[in-house]
């Protein structure tokens, strides 16, 4: 009996954890292969392929990012395969099952929870005497009847083959994502998760996992994301993890579900010491500041320790975060999300990432949506469409909101210029991104794609029709953000007066006559005009840079009329990344 245990990614660099684990706990009784594919395939191109591969058994992996574009694949596999037995399985149709077996009529069978021993046993049901009665953790069809079988005990997890040691896998261990988890469950109760349907954690022998992660570095893993609920949930198995991976990491990176007020001191401290920097990433679920909304979700948080967690960290310099916030949990309306918004962003994450609550199955929101007045999608995802405390209106602004806070704070393209908007032009980093998002979503430039320069030209325009403090102070951190963000010199700038060619020739003889004002670094470099002329971008700002950069207003600056030249300089000591020097010009100086 041929067996494909297949999935549809989100993304090609994605991989299922899923089906390895399967294929691992059944691949030596039975002929299994894998199959995976991504949301954005065509669906006669997947079909077009398990077709070729002449299986007798095909089980999908199913969650909400997928499940709708399976059906649709399953529709036309059993038009064309009509014997072909159709097994799903995943969170998506744990819960809820028989609502699938109705909808999904061609599907044969729906494994519930952990799969590892329940497909083992239905393959041999199966293949042999397909006494399915006896499958605990199963749905089947028993002529027009759903039979639901009652549900099997939790694996032993150390009984468990390991899945990452498939030879065929190791060409693409360095392409792709590599997903690993060292246990299973969740100690929270948080109503929104399907994690706090699992009471208790239970975890992988920390030896077998160490040999495992050494066997992916070894054959040339380069991302390794951890799908634990609370990786630091112990403390002692998360320490000897940390040490391990920094004693072994050879450049591969490591990224954690972490929660971040009870990150022991002593591991922190062990963090900003040790840590290489840019091998590992944190991902903070915050989700509500707002406390009433946390007693009802049943999540328990304290936000100053949290607070202080995700400071030290981001003082060490040494790891990524990435921090969720989820909108429209109960209690939580437009009001207390701008304040829940605004308390997380003055932690100036690296990342941070605006959700919209979404109603899964099995959850306890989801149970409670008439208590909570929730509307929301019939299908996957099931984002809510409003809630008693949350309008669709306010939804829609806070998409705008969510669409430009990914474009512009989490590509990491303005951080200069966004931080000295937040901090001096606008009432809070929310209202920026607010007005910004409302007026982008007028512009029409939603439905248009963009370049670097247009994200800065958009944000100028923003800036002009709102009017602005310190415009010119303003300009010039643009100029010094676009300047950044180019490996190589660019060729073109987006505004529309740039330094003339005598003041450019002019400064650039000061700098070449006087490199020890711009700096002792800059003197060793030792550069002449040809290379400057070849590297460097230059531009004079009416203010004093340093003293913005170091928190000022450039008021100042501008009044007395200093100015300062701006120099970035490109490809210099074999970096991709390019560096900036400034030099003070008083007030009389002809450039």
């Amino acid at each position: 009996m041929k067996v494909i245990l297949s999935t549809l990614n989100a993304k090609f660099i994605h991989t299922s954890l899923a089906i390895r684990l399967l294929k691992a706990y059944s691949g030596h009784e039975f002929d299994i292969e894998l199959a995976e594919y991504t949301i954005k395939d065509p669906v006669m191109n997947i079909v077009s392929d398990l077709f070729e591969r002449r299986p007798d058994v095909i089980g999908f992996s199913c969650y909400i990012w997928n499940i709708e574009e399976t059906l649709k694949v399953i529709n036309i596999v059993k038009k064309v395969m009509p014997e072909v037995q159709i097994i799903l399985g995943g969170p998506e149709v744990s819960y809820d099952t028989g609502y699938w077996m109705e909808r999904a009529q061609d599907v044969d069978f729906i494994v519930m929870g952990d799969g590892e021993e329940t497909l083992h046993h239905l393959l041999q049901v199966i293949e042999g005497d397909r006494k399915f009665h006896f499958v605990y953790g199963i749905a089947y069809r028993k002529g027009e009847e759903v039979i639901i079988n009652p549900p099997r005990p939790k694996s032993d997890l150390n009984s468990l083959p390991s899945p990452h040691r498939f030879p065929e896998d190791i060409p693409n261990l360095g392409k792709r994502i590599v997903y690993f988890e060292t246990s299973r469950g969740c100690p929270f109760q948080c109503q929104f998760c399907l994690s706090s349907i699992e009471n208790g954690v239970r975890y992988y022998d920390i030896e077998r996992v160490k040999a495992d992660i050494m066997y992916l570095i070894d054959n040339g893993a380069k991302v390794i994301k951890f799908l634990d609920r609370t990786f630091n949930i112990n403390h002692s198995y998360a320490m000897e993890m940390f040490k391990f991976l920094i004693e072994n990491n050879r450049g591969c990176i490591f990224q954690f579900e972490i929660t971040a007020d009870i990150m022991r001191p002593e591991v922190l401290q062990f963090l900003a010491d040790n840590a290489p920097a840019g091998i590992f990433r944190f991902e903070i679920g915050v989700q509500s500041t707002n406390d009433p909304t946390n007693v009802l979700v049943k999540r328990r948080q304290n936000f100053e320790k949290l607070s202080r967690t995700v400071s030290i960290i981001k003082n060490s310099g040494r790891i990524a975060q990435h921090l969720d916030l989820i909108a429209g949990l109960p209690e939580e309306d437009y009001d207390t999300f701008r304040k829940t918004f605004n308390d997380v962003f003055a932690l100036r994450p690296e990342e941070l990432q605006l959700g919209f609550l979404k109603m899964l199955r099995g959850t306890g929101l989801r149970r409670d949506a008439e208590k909570y007045e929730y509307t929301f999608m019939d299908h996957a995802p099931y984002e809510i469409l409003g809630s008693h405390k949350l309008s669709f209106a306010d939804i829609v602004r806070l998409k705008r909101l969510e669409d430009v806070l990914e474009k512009y704070w989490n590509a990491h393209r303005m951080d200069y210029t966004l931080n000295y908007l937040m901090k001096h032009e606008f009432d809070s980093p929310f209202d920026f991104f607010q007005e910004f998002g409302d007026y982008w979503e007028g512009q029409g430039w939603q439905k248009i794609g963009h370049q670097l320069e247009d994200l800065f030209s958009r944000l100028s325009a923003f800036l002009t029709q709102r009017g602005l403090k310190r415009k010119a102070v303003v300009l010039g951190l643009m100029k010094l953000d676009y300047f950044l963000n180019h490996k190589y010199k660019p060729r073109k700038i987006w505004w529309e007066s740039p330094i003339t060619k005598d003041e450019w020739s002019l400064a650039l003889h000061s700098v070449i006559e006087r490199p020890e004002a711009v700096s002792g670094g800059f003197a060793e470099l030792k550069l002449g005009e040809r290379e400057l002329h070849k590297h460097a971008m230059l531009e004079v700002l009416p203010f004093s840079l340093q003293d913005v950069l170091e928190g000022g207003t450039g008021e100042a600056g501008e009044t007395e009329g200093e100015r300062t030249l701006l120099m970035v300089l490109y490809q210099q000591d074999n970096s991709d990344q390019p560096s900036f020097y400034t030099m003070q010009l008083p007030a009389a100086n002809p450039v």
